[in-house]
């Protein structure tokens, strides 16, 4: 039987159906993208003067805050969906196989807004085509931050990949009850195919998944970007091996609970009550809670390895960072979520779809709150201080914090298109393996 008990045509009811919810969220997003973008125009004109960093030298400071926490968490976050989907092909996971499409949109949104934070954090975007593109041969070859780079476009290529090759199946099948007027993109997304290709595809997109999952640890989150600040060995609290585990737990929690939103979003608005269904909500939730405790178990390592007889400039860092309000506010969140998953393990009923939603949210606050900090605390206290830093205390101004509006508004509007062009939910997902064993049947005749 299907993963779900619904109808093929059910997954096109937001190709067909377009309501007033669907104009509300589109407008809402696209004025506040707006908002943002007038923004960054504000910053261009007038520099990144226009946020509280600060360039290193006789005016003190630091050089990065929201921005580059705020790419981190993005590419945290596409790089824990994909592998979410991933893991739903690899090991059969039929139970989130509803949802494994809207984990690789979500790769691909939130790559996207990660990439947009490399060309605001610029300050000039002009430099990426004069001087990063131009010199990327040879620097490609040398430089960490290249590689960086370099991994993230991979990911995207991988995931750009995937997603087409499952696509291909269904537009193939829902077509003729497609919208005409997307003609031509279904065709360019369809071309050359053949009902022999529908097996070799599985297995192209099993190999891709391993990849994926193979490549995350040893690649991305767990590997490129956290050695990535390692490499500054003046930056105590950037230093150590439980950064990579660190970074994919919050990459993993932050996937799931962006997932739990976009899917409890379609299922509000189009009454999928059957197509995304209490019993995959309370599995995701259980996920959400496992990372939450690993990511809370890591953050437990790095506090009391850099507040029990630990070296001067280690002890310094981690208690600047643990005194922090935002800091304490962020583990608040995630202990929050943690009593919730709890209680749901222990008694069933405590579950509810708002609860859950409410857990996402507090998640993506926590772990974006969190990687904002570990960028600017770590370059606040450094073992050697050249300057003396400029009084106060560094918080992200009204252009950094539109900025995080901004680009969830971008990735909103970004879901909102997709949903009215091609299935969200994959026709595996909804039908039999008599369907599946009809199509089989027509291959061999074919």
């Amino acid at each position: 039987m299907s993963a779900i008990d619904a109808e093929p045509d059910d997954i096109l009811t937001p190709i067909k159906n377009t309501s007033w919810r669907w104009f509300i969220a589109f407008g809402v997003a696209a004025a506040i993208a707006l908002v943002w973008l007038a923004a960054w125009g504000y910053q261009l004109q007038e520099g990144l003067v226009v946020t509280n960093l600060a360039d290193w030298g006789s005016g003190g400071g630091v050089t990065w805050g929201l921005y580059i926490g705020a790419f981190i968490w993005w590419v945290g976050i596409a790089h824990g969906g994909i592998i979410l989907s991933a893991a739903v092909r690899l090991f059969g996971m039929t139970r989130y196989q509803p949802v494994a499409r809207v984990a690789e949109l979500l790769t691909i949104g939130a790559l996207s807004m990660a990439g947009i934070y490399i060309v605001v954090h610029t300050g000039r975007p002009d430099r990426l085509v004069t001087s990063v593109i131009e010199s990327y041969p040879w620097t490609v070859q040398s430089s960490p931050l290249v590689w960086d780079v370099t991994v993230i476009t991979l990911y995207f290529v991988m995931t750009a990949t995937y997603l087409a090759l499952t696509l291909r199946y269904d537009i193939v099948r829902l077509r003729h009850k497609m919208p005409k007027y997307f003609a031509p993109l279904y065709a360019a997304l369809t071309v050359g195919y053949t009902k022999k290709e529908d097996q070799i595809i599985e297995r192209m997109v099993w190999w891709l998944a391993l990849g994926i999952i193979v490549l995350a640890p040893l690649l991305l989150h767990g590997g490129v970007i956290p050695w990535l600040f390692a490499l500054l060995p003046s930056m105590p609290g950037w230093q150590g091996a439980v950064q990579g585990p660190s970074f994919l737990t919050i990459a993993l929690m932050s996937a799931i609970a962006g997932v739990i939103i976009i899917s409890y979003s379609l299922r509000w608005a189009y009454d999928w009550e059957h197509v995304l269904t209490d019993n995959m909500f309370r599995g995701l939730t259980a996920w959400l809670g496992l990372f939450s405790l690993l990511f809370t178990w890591l953050q437990l390592q790095q506090i009391i390895t850099g507040v029990f007889a630990a070296p001067k400039d280690l002890s310094k860092f981690s208690f600047a960072k643990i005194t922090t309000p935002e800091y304490i506010a962020a583990m608040t969140f995630i202990a929050i979520v943690l009593a919730y998953v709890f209680a749901q393990a222990v008694d069933k009923r405590v579950f509810s779809l708002n609860r859950s939603l409410a857990a996402s949210f507090l998640v993506l606050m926590g772990t974006l709150t969190e990687k904002v900090l570990f960028v600017f605390e770590g370059l606040e206290y450094p073992t050697f201080s050249l300057y003396h830093a400029v009084p106060g205390h560094y918080f992200p101004s009204t252009v950094e914090l539109l900025s995080v509006a901004g680009t969830a508004s971008l990735c909103t509007i970004f879901f909102l298109v997709i949903v009215k062009v091609v299935p969200v939910v994959e026709l595996h997902a909804v039908e039999s393996h008599d369907d599946h064993d009809d199509h089989e049947g027509e291959e061999v005749r074919a």
